[in-house]
Formats: C-alpha cells, structure tokens, sequence
C-alpha cells in the first residue's frame, strides 16, 4: 500500500477541515506548493491535492497551484474538487494530474460520467464521501439517501474500477478508522481503493496493512502528517509491514 499525504487547498493555502466543516478549518501552509514540498522532500512517492474551493462552488479554482506542483516536483498527483465537466477534467490533465477524483458529477450526471471513462478511464477514480454510511456530495455539504454500498455496485456496474472511500464523519478526528467499515467496503469493491479518514497514529496504518485486503492500494493521510503524529517514511512503512 501506498501513503497519499493530503493537500487540501482553500483560498490559495494548504488546509484541513474537521469532518468535512468549511467553518473549521486549520491553515497548515501559506502554499500547496510548499506543502508538496515538504511531503516530497519527506519520501512521498504520491501526492492527493483536493480543491476544495471548487469542491464548494463545482468548477476548478485551483489548477495553477495543481501546475505549479506537477512542474516542480517529480512524483505523481491525484486531482480532485469541482471536476464536473469534460472540459474541467481535461484542465486537471492538462494542469499535471496523473489522475481525475470525480464527485459529485458521477452520482448526478451519468452522461458526464461516461464521456469520462470512455476518454480517460485509467486515470478516473471515484471518491466516494460518506456520512452515516450514506454520500455526502456538492463538497460534503449535502447528505443523500443512497448507501455507500450500492453506490459502488453501480458505479462499477458503469465501468468504475478505482475509488477513493471517505468516511466524512471521521475525517479530521484523528481517532482512527473504523475496520469493520473498511473491511466491508472492500467486500464490494472489485477493482481497487484508497482509504482516508481518521487516521491518527501509526497503529492506524498498521491496523489497516493487518486487514489484508488486496484491493486496498493506499490511504490518504493529512492532519497526522501536519501535526507531526508519525513522518511520511514512518507511515510507508507501516503500510509495507
């Protein structure tokens, strides 16, 4: 497995929310670009850079720092936030991004969703944002009715065969995953997924690494690595065991 350090971006610096709340934000760096620096320089083999600006309002704001990043630094990056239409996700492409996270437009627009696959579908992923086990989408800001499990089905059933698993409600905790949780999404998973929420302390890591599951790639990793709870190498590690 691999560890994805997280950057979020919001009003042009690197942030972190508590469970999704643009209302509880903590700034980390005046830039994403010195934040991927930090990571880089620290052994990060993969960057997640989230746009949460165009998370919010549902078009990218901040491809500049994504093509500041990728021109700088050597190692791949997943772009996600506000990727809702074909000329956004071609932006990201554009900007650098090894890979495309959809939201909200893969659960609303199916037309979007398949014009997508069908001109990049190796480097399409599918974030899927839970809170109390169903999606959270329109950057966690609304809560639906459809359950995380069936959401997968049919997405795979549409040709999907890389997600991002979010429990929102953990997210920024620093309390650790819920095992069951991952444990049962992996279930469902036929492709391959990254986890992210909650992780707090090493142990996290280890705990996941334990599960075994072989279609769990990575975890994405943001408050513990700012708040120095373990380094990005310690972190690898604990995923390798």
């Amino acid at each position: 497995m691999i560890l994805y350090p997280a950057i979020d971006i919001l009003d042009g610096k690197a942030v972190r929310l508590v469970k999704g709340d643009f209302a509880e934000q903590t700034i980390y760096r005046d830039s994403p670009l010195e934040a991927a620096r930090d990571w880089v320089s620290a052994g990060a083999r993969f960057l997640h850079v989230v746009d949460l600006d165009g998370a919010r309002t549902g078009s990218p704001k901040n491809l500049h720092h994504v093509e500041q990043i990728t021109e700088e630094l050597s190692v791949p990056v997943q772009v996600g936030g506000g990727l809702r239409s074909l000329p956004a996700v071609r932006d990201a492409l554009r900007a650098g991004a090894e890979r495309v996270i959809l939201g909200t437009a893969a659960y609303t627009d199916i037309d979007f969703l398949d014009d997508v696959l069908g001109a990049y579908r190796e480097r399409v992923i599918v974030s899927v944002d839970t809170r109390g086990g169903n999606i959270s989408t329109s950057g966690w800001q609304e809560t639906t009715q459809m359950p995380a499990e069936s959401v997968i089905e049919r997405l795979q059933n549409r040709g999907v065969r890389s997600f991002i698993y979010t429990n929102v409600d953990k997210d920024g905790m620093l309390e650790g995953p819920d095992l069951d949780e991952v444990r049962r999404i992996a279930g469902v998973v036929r492709g391959r997924f990254l986890y992210s929420g909650g992780i707090g302390r090493l142990e996290d890591l280890v705990a996941l690494n334990a599960l075994r599951q072989v279609n769990l790639g990575g975890v994405i990793v943001g408050k513990a690595l700012y708040e120095q709870r373990f380094t990005v190498q310690e972190g690898q590690r604990a995923l390798q065991g």
